[in-house]
């Protein structure tokens, strides 16, 4: 395994983007066990693009301009659906003093929602894992399968790294009303900026 895949994989993983909003929002909302769970459905909703991209599938998405629109507006639906919960502080981003678990696997099967109805990471795996298989490898298949697992535990590991950083200023935040106000209006606002730049993306 290159040090290039390992330096391009952390670069990707610590850009800011759905998964990482979604993680630190249920860190500040339910605590550092709950923001485990959102990083480890962060990373489960990785798996079918990675599989999509090993076995090709990926490329019937990106040439179907119809298949692609329908799952990229889902996913828009559901960040928008998202960000109105949060204003709201409802479901598995409503803030609770003092109650750090919640629903667990809800927290999960969302952060896995939020990555599987994001058409652009099975084409950004499509064309991200093969730049690092050597074409000389016994089992390009298993090269590819080696490199997937990397990158979720990469996923996992930065994922809930930002999750404990942020759960450890939760309890100065929770004592402000004025603070977690404007931190759901910032959360939902993020949610609605990641929907509509998803929105305007295309597969090409």
């Amino acid at each position: 395994m290159s040090p290039e895949f390992l330096a391009t994989a952390l670069v990707v993983v610590l850009a800011p983007g759905t998964g990482v909003i979604y993680t630190l929002a249920v860190a500040l909302a339910r605590g550092r066990l709950a923001s485990i769970w959102a990083a480890f459905g962060c990373t489960l909703g990785i798996v079918p693009h990675m599989v999509a991209a090993i076995l090709g599938v990926a490329a019937i998405l990106h040439a179907s301009a119809l298949l692609f629109q329908v799952v990229k507006f889902a996913g828009v639906a559901y960040l928008l659906w998202l960000a109105w919960q949060t204003i709201r502080d409802r479901g598995a981003l409503k803030v609770e003093a003092g109650k750090e678990a919640g629903s667990l696997p809800r927290i999960a099967v969302t952060g896995t929602l939020i990555n599987i109805l994001n058409p652009k990471l099975s084409i950004f795996f499509l064309a991200f894992l093969p730049q690092f298989v050597d074409p000389a490898a016994a089992s390009p298949l298993g090269a590819m399968v080696e490199l997937s697992a990397v990158f979720m535990a990469m996923t996992f590991v930065v994922f809930a790294a930002y999750g404990f950083v942020a759960s450890a200023v939760r309890d100065r935040m929770l004592a402000s009303a004025r603070v977690m106000a404007w931190m759901r209006r910032g959360f939902a606002a993020a949610f609605v900026a990641l929907g509509a730049k998803l929105a305007l993306t295309t597969a090409r």
